[in-house]
C-alpha cells in the first residue's frame, strides 16, 4: 500500500464512519417519528400477497411505466442504486490498491459486462429525468408544473449525485483500463476500455477516483440523515415498506382505491352504539391521530407531483394538492416529534398529557408546532386550510397515480370525519344535505312515497320485492335515480330494457333510502352507519336465504354501487353488486338485447370516477356504446384511468364550488372539443354536472348529456320515447 492509498483509505474511512453515523440516528429518528401512529394491525395480515405485490410494483415499476419514457428512465436509475451499489462497496478495496475488486464476483466476465450495461442505462435515464425535471421546473413559463411546491434543491442534488457516481465508477474502470489492470474484455465492456483510452497511464488514478466516488456517495447519505423530511431521497427505502403494507394488497391499482376504511380507534373499528368521544377516537384531531401507516404515507412521498397533476381541484385553480397536503403533514409531524417523544399531546379531551418537567427541554419552535390546530386557516396557524381539506372530490386520481402507494383519499377523509362530528365545523350548504339524510332518507328531501314515481307510465309492471320471490336481481333505484329528473330517465330506460330482456327483477320501492354515500365521503360516519345498517337489514331480510353469488345487485349510480359493493360488507351486507352498463354489455354480448339502429352524430363518453378509476370497469360502459353507435367512439383526452372528475363526488355535489374554475366546465369544454353530439355518461350525479357544465356555455341545443342506458335504449327501441332533453334542476 503505497501512501496514496494510506491517504485515500483513511479519508474513505472517516466520511464513512460520520455518514453511517448520521444514517443510523436519521433512522432511529424516523422510526419513532412513525411509531408515533395508531394501530393499524389489518396492515399484517396476507404477507405473502403483500410480498408479491411489493415486487411486482417495484422491480416490475408498474405503476411508473404507466408514465412511459419517464417511467423506463426512472426503473434504468433504481436498477443502477441497487446494483451498482456493489459497484461503491468496490471502491472500498480500490482505495487500498488501485487494482483491487470485489472477492470472488469481482473478476467475472458476466459481472463486468452487467454492471457496463447498468451505468450506461443509468447514466442515459438519469439524464433523462434531468431533463425532465428541468423542463417541468415550476418556474418555466405557461401553465402549472406537477413540481409546483416540490423542494426543488433536493431533486436536483439526488440527479446530479447518481450522475457524477456513474460517471466516476466508469473513470475508475478507465484508469484500470489505462494502466493495463482491468479485468474485463473489451467485448464486455467497451465504453470502460473507450474511457481509459483517453485517460493517462496514472498509478494511483483508480484510487483517487475510488475516493471521490466514495465522498460523493457519503455525501449523499450525510444529507439525506441531515434531512429526514427529504422523501425524495427516502423513498428509495421507504417505498419498499410503504408498498407492502398497502390498504388491499390484491388490488390491481391503488389500495386507497373504493372503499374508505372504517373509522377507528386504536386499531379498532368504532362502534358507534358504544363509543365515546372522551375515551374513543373520532377522525383525526392531531397529526399523531394518524395510523403508523399514514405516517409511514407521509414520510414516503417523492414530491414527484403526478398526484397534483391528475387533482381536479388543483387543474382548476383550487388550493388542495394531494402532494402538498401530503407534505405539509409530513413537515408537522417531524417538527412537532420532539414535543411529542417528549411525552407531550393533548388527550381527547383536549388536555396536556406531559407535565412541565418533561415539556422543560424542549425548544420552543417545537412547543409552538404541538400547539398547531391541524386544520384552520393561516390567521389561526393550522397546518392545512378548510379550503384545502373540502376542495376534494375524493375522485382518487391522486391514488391511482401514486407510484408508492400513498393513500391521501383515507387521510383526507379521516381529517373530514374530526370536524364533521366533533367540531361541526362544514360547508353550511352541506347540512341542508345532512339534515335531508337524517330525516328523509335521501339528500334532496323528497318524500319518501314518492320513491316509486319514476315508474308511472311505463308499459310493464315494475315487481316489488316482498311481491315476487322469484327475481334474479334487485334492481337498486338510488336516491337520484328515484328523485332527480334527469336521473329518473336512465331508471326507466334500465327497467325498459331489463324487461326487454325477459330479467326477472324487483325494487324495493320506499322501503329503499340512500346509500349513506355523501354522509360517509364528507365525513358523518354517525350518518353513513345509520343509513347503511338499515339498509343492510333490509337487503339481507331480501336475499333471505340465499347465498353471496345469488344475491344480486344492478345500481345504476357508480356511488351506491361502490358502497353497496365495497363498503357494506363491513356491515355484515355481502351482496353481488354490478353497475347497469356491465348487466347490459352482457344482455348485448349474450343476444337478449339487439341494437337494430345505431345511434349518430359522434358520441364520446366521460368516465365515473367511482366506476372507472374506483372499481376499474372502463370496458362494459364502451362495449355497450360499441354497439349501439354509428362509427367508432370518440375518446376524449383524459379518459379511463385518467378520466377528469365531474366534479360531485366527495359529497361536493352539495356544496357551491366557490374558488377557481369550476371543474364541471373544464370537462364540458374538453367534451366539446371532441365534437362529439352526444356526451354518455354512467353517472347520475355525472349527468347532473355535465348538462349543468353544457347550459353554462350556452351549448344545450348543440351537445346532449345522456345515460349509456338510453343511449343502449334509442338503438334497441328506436320507436321508445325520449323525452327530449331535460334541463330541469333537481328536485323531488
Amino acid at each position: 500500500m503505497g501512501s496514496v492509498q494510506i491517504v485515500t483509505t483513511i479519508l474513505a474511512a472517516a466520511i464513512t464512519a460520520v455518514a453511517v453515523w448520521l444514517a443510523v440516528r436519521a433512522v432511529l429518528k424516523m422510526t419513532a417519528v412513525i411509531r408515533l401512529g395508531q394501530p393499524a394491525p389489518e396492515r399484517f395480515s396476507d404477507k405473502g400477497a403483500r410480498t408479491k405485490t411489493m415486487l411486482v410494483e417495484t422491480a416490475g415499476h408498474t405503476r411508473m411505466l404507466k408514465w412511459g419514457v419517464v417511467g423506463a428512465a426512472h426503473w434504468f436509475v433504481m436498477v443502477g442504486f441497487i446494483v451498482l451499489s456493489l459497484l461503491v462497496l468496490e471502491a472500498y478495496f480500490e482505495v487500498v490498491t488501485p487494482t483491487g475488486g470485489l472477492p470472488i464476483i469481482g473478476h467475472w466476465t458476466i459481472f463486468g459486462l452487467a454492471t457496463e450495461v447498468i451505468t450506461v442505462l443509468g447514466l442515459v435515464g438519469i439524464l433523462v429525468l434531468m431533463v425532465i425535471r428541468l423542463r417541468n421546473r415550476p418556474t418555466r413559463p405557461g401553465g402549472r408544473s406537477r413540481f409546483t411546491g416540490s423542494t426543488m434543491w433536493q431533486g436536483y442534488f439526488v440527479e446530479w449525485i447518481v450522475l457524477l457516481v456513474l460517471i466516476f465508477g466508469l473513470v475508475i474502470r478507465g484508469f484500470k483500463v489505462a494502466t493495463d489492470h482491468f479485468e474485463y474484455p473489451l467485448w464486455a465492456t467497451p465504453v470502460s476500455h473507450a474511457v481509459g483510452a483517453v485517460l493517462p497511464d496514472w498509478s494511483d488514478g483508480a484510487s483517487i477516483a475510488a475516493l471521490i466516488k466514495i465522498a460523493i456517495s457519503m455525501t449523499w447519505l450525510i444529507v439525506i440523515s441531515l434531512n429526514v423530511t427529504m422523501g425524495v431521497a427516502w423513498h428509495r427505502f421507504l417505498a419498499f415498506p410503504n408498498i407492502f403494507f398497502k390498504r388491499e394488497p390484491a388490488k390491481p391499482a391503488g389500495s386507497g382505491l373504493g372503499a374508505l376504511r372504517p373509522m377507528t380507534s386504536q386499531g379498532k373499528p368504532l362502534d358507534f352504539e358504544e363509543a365515546d368521544p372522551e375515551k374513543d377516537q373520532f377522525g383525526v384531531a392531531h397529526v399523531e391521530q394518524f395510523s403508523w401507516k399514514g405516517l409511514l404515507d407521509f414520510s414516503t412521498c417523492t414530491e414527484c407531483g403526478r398526484c397534483q397533476s391528475q387533482c381536479p381541484a388543483w387543474n382548476t385553480g383550487k388550493p388542495l394538492s394531494p402532494k402538498l397536503l401530503v407534505l405539509s403533514l409530513r413537515d408537522h409531524a417531524y417538527a412537532k416529534a420532539p414535543y411529542l417523544l417528549a411525552g407531550g399531546g393533548k388527550d381527547l379531551t383536549g388536555e396536556e398529557k406531559a407535565t412541565q418537567a418533561q415539556l422543560a427541554h424542549l425548544d420552543v419552535l417545537s412547543l409552538a408546532e404541538g400547539d398547531k390546530p391541524l386544520i384552520g386557516d393561516a390567521e389561526s396557524g393550522g397546518v392545512i386550510d378548510p379550503d384545502v381539506l373540502w376542495s376534494c372530490t375524493t375522485c382518487g386520481a391522486c391514488v391511482e397515480q401514486c407510484p408508492v402507494d400513498i393513500e391521501h383519499v383515507d387521510h383526507i377523509v379521516d381529517m373530514r370525519r374530526y370536524q364533521v362530528l366533533i367540531e361541526s365545523s362544514f360547508p353550511s350548504e352541506a347540512g341542508v344535505m345532512l339534515r335531508n339524510l337524517e330525516n328523509k332518507g335521501n339528500p334532496w328531501g323528497a318524500p319518501q312515497n314518492t320513491r316509486e314515481d319514476w315508474t308511472k307510465g311505463l308499459d310493464f309492471e315494475v315487481p316489488r320485492v316482498g311481491e315476487v320471490d322469484d327475481f334474479e336481481y334487485l334492481f337498486w333505484v338510488g336516491c337520484a335515480g328515484a328523485f332527480e329528473d334527469r336521473a329518473k330517465k336512465t331508471t326507466r330506460a334500465v327497467a325498459t330494457l331489463l324487461n326487454e330482456a325477459g330479467v326477472k327483477f324487483a325494487i324495493l320501492g320506499e322501503g329503499e333510502t340512500c346509500s349513506g354515500d355523501p354522509a360517509r365521503r364528507i365525513g358523518n360516519e354517525f350518518v353513513f352507519q345509520m343509513l347503511a345498517q338499515q339498509n343492510v337489514e333490509t337487503l339481507n331480510e331480501a336475499f333471505e336465504g340465499r347465498d353471496k353469488a345469488k344475491r344480486k345487485i344492478v345500481a345504476t349510480c357508480p356511488h351506491c354501487f361502490n358502497t353497496l359493493g365495497n363498503e357494506y360488507g363491513q356491515l355484515g351486507g355481502e351482496f353481488e353488486v354490478v353497475h347497469h352498463t356491465q348487466l347490459l354489455a352482457h344482455l348485448v354480448a349474450a343476444g337478449k338485447l339487439t341494437p337494430v339502429q345505431p345511434v349518430d352524430g359522434g358520441v364520446t363518453y366521460h368516465d365515473p370516477c367511482y366506476l372507472g378509476r374506483h372499481n376499474r370497469i372502463f370496458a362494459a360502459p364502451r362495449e355497450v356504446l360499441g354497439d349501439a353507435i354509428e362509427g367508432d367512439l370518440t375518446e376524449m383526452p383524459r379518459n379511463s384511468e385518467r378520466s377528469f372528475c365531474c366534479g360531485a363526488g366527495g359529497a361536493r355535489m352539495w356544496m357551491e364550488e366557490k374558488i377557481g374554475k369550476r371543474i364541471n366546465v373544464d370537462r364540458v369544454e374538453e367534451a366539446m372539443a371532441t365534437g362529439a353530439k352526444t356526451v354518455a355518461v354512467g353517472c347520475p350525479f355525472c349527468s347532473t354536472m355535465l348538462n349543468d357544465g353544457v347550459n353554462g356555455k350556452g351549448a344545450g341545443e348543440q351537445v346532449e348529456v345522456i345515460d349509456v342506458a338510453s343511449v343502449l335504449l334509442r338503438s334497441v327501441k328506436p320507436e321508445q320515447p325520449q323525452g327530449g332533453r331535460d334541463t330541469a334542476p333537481i328536485g323531488g
